[in-house]
């Protein structure tokens, strides 16, 4: 498919960058009749008119004729950016504006990254994800990354500087879709115009083994967003590549092998079980059993609780011992496939582990009544449910267990399933009760606030 190319964005006329700037004052400066540097340069361009319209009125009124010669010299080579030029450092796109990461005119090394694993950089998404961060191209989050696309994915990749469009593919390495892992990043850069149509989203795995959908994290209108997405977008699909971060550990595909066939020899077959950093393969019923402890006990919970069991997981994470968190989970995510009896007893067989490792079947459906869990926490129901207008049995049980702590002044009446500003400001105040500030006390309940409240 047609990629596009990385190249010099050249400026429109007026424009205000560093380079067009140096240039428009020594063509300015070369002109016969000089100019006073300063001012707007409109004002500027009429000072020059009126001077040289007051000299051809001097010679033409004594009766003779006079020829005034500018002469404009061919544009040299353009002083290179640097912190004393009018225009400042060199800085990245839309920023700095109040609070980034960094020093202005430091941005970050491509050689230098920090290195991360795969598992840190869909958790560091999920972070704003979580938190529903604004939209924006000139403001800064709490974390100190500007809230655009681009912010949200050097954030993600810990970088340490705000990049943008135009940059981020100097941190990584182009890869093919066949390629693409969780944590890559598909990056349209349109050098024409770089603010029209530019985008970029972290690759979150594929929705199923047709490969034609993917899980992407970005940050677009009005927040960040995890959404299922046509390879390569929804817009300007064949203009997406796919790049990974040099500064990114582990998740390598092995290559397999080929032995060539040899006339009257069989091939041994394969050994049984999984092969190391083979994270698809079936462990084994015993990996599962009481008071076992390993990798694959934690990957089935990570994995669950993108699935929806969160509320089983009192903490929020899981980890490599084998518990009745795991199992129940489990058997929410087989019951939510439809199965029944002792395909539904909540130890992870072949076809549980397949369907989980390649994001297929029924996602654990959520709960408001009675919490199901260990740990006593009812299920999150996503933030799509605490928005303007929307009505939903969850925010009528979020208000109950806000006043039953002791954060319901705000109600006049109710609270009732219909979402409204009482319910927003009773929220915020057992935030800031928490000790949160900024946007993690913004009064709509992220994971987090809904554990804290039914915990």
């Amino acid at each position: 498919m047609p990629m596009p190319a990385f190249e010099e964005y050249e400026p429109a006329g007026d424009c205000a960058c560093r380079g067009c700037a140096q240039r428009r004052r020594s063509l300015a400066r070369a002109r016969a009749i000089p100019l006073r540097d300063g001012g707007h340069p409109a004002a500027r361009g009429a000072r020059r008119v009126l001077v040289l319209a007051t000299a051809a009125g001097v010679v033409l009124g004594g009766g003779g004729t006079a020829a005034v010669a500018v002469t404009t010299p061919a544009a040299g080579p353009v002083a290179l950016d640097d912190p004393g030029s009018p225009q400042g450092g060199r800085t990245p796109l839309h920023g700095p504006k109040g609070g980034p990461v960094g020093q202005p005119g430091s941005p970050a090394k491509p050689g230098a990254v920090k290195r991360i694993d795969r598992t840190t950089i869909i958790n560091r998404a999920k972070l704003w994800l979580d938190a529903q961060v604004p939209y924006s191209m000139s403001t800064y989050f709490t974390d100190g990354y500007r809230q655009d696309c681009s912010g949200y994915v050097s954030m993600a990749w810990n970088l340490g500087s705000n990049e943008w469009t135009g940059s981020l593919d100097k941190f990584a390495t182009k890869i093919t879709k066949d390629d693409l892992l969780p944590g890559d990043m598909l990056l349209f850069h349109n050098p024409a115009d770089p603010n029209n149509g530019s985008h970029v989203v972290i690759f979150g795995g594929w929705v199923d083994e047709t490969r034609n959908h993917y899980i992407a994290y970005e940050q677009t209108r009005p927040n960040t967003r995890k959404l299922a997405t046509p390879y390569g977008y929804w817009s300007n699909a064949d203009k997406y590549v796919p790049y990974r971060f040099n500064g990114v550990t582990g998740g390598v595909v092995p290559v397999v092998p080929v032995v060539p066939e040899v006339p009257g020899v069989v091939p041994e077959p394969p050994a049984a079980g999984p092969k190391p950093g083979d994270a698809k393969a079936f462990p084994g019923a015993d990996k599962f059993a009481a008071g076992a402890a390993n990798d694959f006990v934690e990957q089935l919970g990570r994995m669950l609780i993108e699935r929806g069991a969160y509320r089983f997981y009192p903490k929020g994470v899981a980890d490599r011992t084998w518990s009745d968190h795991d199992k129940l989970a489990t058997q929410a995510f087989q019951r939510a496939q439809g199965w029944s009896g002792t395909d539904a007893d909540g130890t992870p067989g072949a076809h549980t582990w397949r369907l989980l490792v390649e994001k297929q079947g029924a996602d654990i459906p959520p709960l408001v009544g009675a919490a199901p869990g260990p740990g006593g926490v009812r299920a999150y129901p996503g933030s799509a449910v605490f928005r303007p207008g929307r009505s939903h049995a969850a925010i009528e049980a979020l208000g109950r267990q806000l006043r039953k702590k002791g954060f319901g002044k705000y109600y006049t009446s109710g609270p009732g399933p219909r979402w409204g500003e009482a319910d927003r400001r009773n929220v915020e105040a057992f935030q800031r009760a928490q000790g949160w500030r900024g946007a993690s006390a913004n009064g709509y309940p992220g994971p987090e606030t809904w554990r804290r409240l039914f915990a």
